[in-house]
């Protein structure tokens, strides 16, 4: 992470005002059709400004919401303090340092538009593995790997340069690499899929 600006995977800063919410209409579904179920321990990797922590928190009985960019944080904890929201635990740190910053272990890590932009993908999976509890899982949502001209939203192309776009294929192995398991796909539309892995002996 150290060769991008501010430590940010490559291609993953956050969107502009507007087309997250016109991308995202509905957060809640994309993470009820990735695993999410009620009174989960989560953890959201790569959290951003919150859009997903909120639904996640609003059905799992922790959350931990990690970023390296603190400011970032501070507009995540603050619409999650306008929603009442009291269960998520917000941390600023290096993804790759998720054992050292999760001290329990999760039923779920949850990570959308980041994957792509890991430059060690396995180093990644391997300490999400170590953190799942045993029949834990890590749900990954990313880009398809369209050109970047063909995903439109609000009238402009969105998201990561198409050479950094993942088939699910590749994003498959680089996780199995790691020590997961493939256990579903499912379609994120309209321009996305979800991956969710466990440990192979859950």
């Amino acid at each position: 992470m150290a060769n991008h600006p501010l430590g940010f995977f490559e291609g993953t800063e956050m969107p502009t005002a507007g087309w997250w919410e016109a991308l995202w209409p509905d957060p809640a579904g994309v993470l009820a059709a990735v695993g999410l179920r009620a009174e989960m321990d989560a953890v959201d990797l790569c959290s951003g400004d919150g859009w997903f922590t909120l639904p996640i928190a609003k059905l799992a009985r922790h959350v931990v919401a990690i970023d390296v960019d603190p400011a970032i944080l501070d507009v995540a904890r603050h619409r999650l303090a306008e929603s009442g929201i009291t269960n998520v635990e917000f941390i600023a740190g290096d993804a790759y340092e998720l054992a050292k910053l999760v001290t329990h272990p999760a039923d779920f890590v949850f990570m959308a538009n980041a994957f792509h932009g890991v430059p060690d993908q396995t180093r990644l999976v391997r300490a999400i593995a170590s953190r799942l509890k045993p029949a834990g899982m890590l749900a990954i949502v990313n880009w398809q790997a369209r050109p970047r001209e063909e995903t439109i939203v609000l009238g402009e192309p969105r998201g990561p340069k198409t050479e950094l776009r993942m088939r699910p294929e590749r994003t498959i192995k680089a996780v199995e690499a790691g020590g997961l398991k493939l256990v579903q796909h499912v379609d994120v539309p309209p321009y996305h899929y979800g991956l969710v892995f466990k440990h192979p002996s859950s």
